[in-house]
């Protein structure tokens, strides 16, 4: 089963990342600009992450025991909630955490790093 311990460990270990605690949570940021690109959830048991609001409904019809929206709180952001306990190994977290980094990262940190271009 994933952990909170195994996202932090994984996002941090992405170029440019860092943690640092807002509203009460652990974010993931890059360091260069500030930008969240993952946050873990007050309970641990689940990950926020950057997603195209076009592409969400898809991956919550598909996979709703892992993939949702908190009601309120993720309406108007590019944003999707993960739980961890859904996720089937530490490959699935990285490629989900990769992804919302890659969204996040200015064109400079992805040139600088083409081993982890799509």
């Amino acid at each position: 089963m994933v952990t909170s311990d195994d996202v932090r460990r994984v996002a941090l270990a992405l170029p440019g990342a860092l943690e640092k605690l807002a509203w009460g949570q652990p974010t993931f940021r890059l360091a260069r600009d500030g930008k969240v690109f993952a946050s873990l959830d007050d309970d641990d048991r689940a990950m926020g992450v950057k997603c195209p609001k076009e592409d969400r409904a898809e991956l919550i019809a598909a996979e709703p025991d892992k993939f949702f929206l908190r009601p309120g709180h993720d309406d108007n952001f590019a944003w999707l909630r993960v739980r961890l306990a859904a996720l089937e190994d530490e490959e699935e977290l990285y490629a989900i955490l990769l992804d919302s980094w890659r969204q996040a990262a200015p064109r400079k940190l992805l040139d600088a790093h083409p081993e982890l271009a799509p």
